[in-house]
């Protein structure tokens, strides 16, 4: 028996060494932290005073497009490398410039610091070579930093989510959408969904499907404009025959993107009721869904006088970008 224990107790002490060690490999990571859309700018004080930090505030202070005021794509917030550490380190989306390497280069990489976070490094060897990656690294950096707020932005609305269980059956998809809103109308191929955010002011979606032929390749955006303006005018019109149009005069602009593993064709603009003093943003996906020969249309629009519409509109962006299709 002795002998049995004195083995015994090797095994188990040897399996605590190899779990410590194992354990020693392991990063542990704090929770990321920050407003949605803000990025921490981990760069020099007086490279983001010059040339390099006016280039960086072109890039992603730049006005969203389809808004009807400028507002900036992010906000951003600069730290200086050397008190870039501890707290300041677990912002979810990071831009840190690294000047002195003799290769220029961009890497977008995941939970460096904090979890979840993305941090692109853009690095080179004068401020021409740190310009140069980040005009030419532009979208793929805007495009990591967007997915990672959307991801974030879906993780909260999925604390308390609405149930749409008709319309999911209906037009045969998915959809997180938050229990703050509300279903205005439903129809077999037709739903309006609204959230109030005070007697006046509203965000609201639409969705829908149309055939496949309703949109061409040569003609994406007038195809889709005209599709959303026959919806607005004939499915949820005002009163004396009032409507929502989408005008010439406020050029859309058009996007490819992927949702649900599925080409989709993105449109934000600016929409107005003709005869009234009232106007807002809207964005419109249509996303191919060749298997059941259709478009499914999901359209989210904000009506919010004298309120910043960028956070709205990144909200129905996240909602309609959850889309799962049957």
């Amino acid at each position: 028996m002795r002998a049995f224990y004195t083995v015994l107790f090797c095994v188990l002490l040897m399996a605590c060494g190899d779990n410590k060690k194992e354990g020693d490999n392991q990063k542990y990571l704090s929770a990321s932290n920050g407003n949605l859309n803000s990025i921490s700018v981990v760069v020099d004080n007086l490279l983001w005073e010059d040339n390099l930090g006016e280039n960086i505030r072109s890039i992603f202070a730049a006005p969203l497009n389809g808004l009807p005021n400028d507002e900036p794509l992010y906000r951003m917030r600069q730290i200086p490398p050397q008190v870039f550490d501890g707290f300041a380190t677990r912002s979810r989306i990071v831009l840190k410039i690294e000047k002195g390497s003799e290769t220029a280069s961009t890497k977008i990489m995941k939970d460096v610091f904090a979890k979840p976070q993305t941090v692109a490094v853009v690095s080179g060897k004068t401020d021409r070579d740190i310009i140069a990656q980040l005009k030419e690294n532009k979208s793929k950096i805007m495009d990591a930093f967007n997915k990672e707020e959307v991801k974030e932005k879906q993780r909260r609305i999925n604390l308390s989510l609405l149930k749409d269980e008709d319309m999911e059956t209906k037009l045969g998809f998915t959809v997180d959408i938050p229990s703050a809103y509300k279903i205005g109308k439903s129809t077999d191929d037709f739903f309006w969904i609204r959230k109030s955010l005070s007697n006046t002011k509203t965000m609201d979606l639409m969705f829908y499907e149309v055939p496949l032929n309703t949109i061409s390749k040569d003609s994406t955006i007038m195809d889709i404009v005209n599709m959303r303006n026959n919806i607005t005018k004939t499915k949820i019109p005002g009163e004396d025959d009032i409507y929502m149009t989408v005008e010439d005069a406020y050029a859309p602009f058009l996007y490819e993107t992927i949702i649900d593993n599925k080409e989709a064709h993105e449109v934000r603009g600016v929409w107005e009721v003709k005869g009234q003093y009232m106007a807002g943003p809207f964005i419109t996906y249509a996303i191919k869904d060749e298997v059941n020969k259709r478009y499914l249309i999901a359209d989210g629009y904000v009506y919010a006088p004298s309120l910043e519409k960028r956070e709205y509109i990144f909200e129905l962006e996240s909602i309609i970008k959850s889309i799962e299709i049957k």
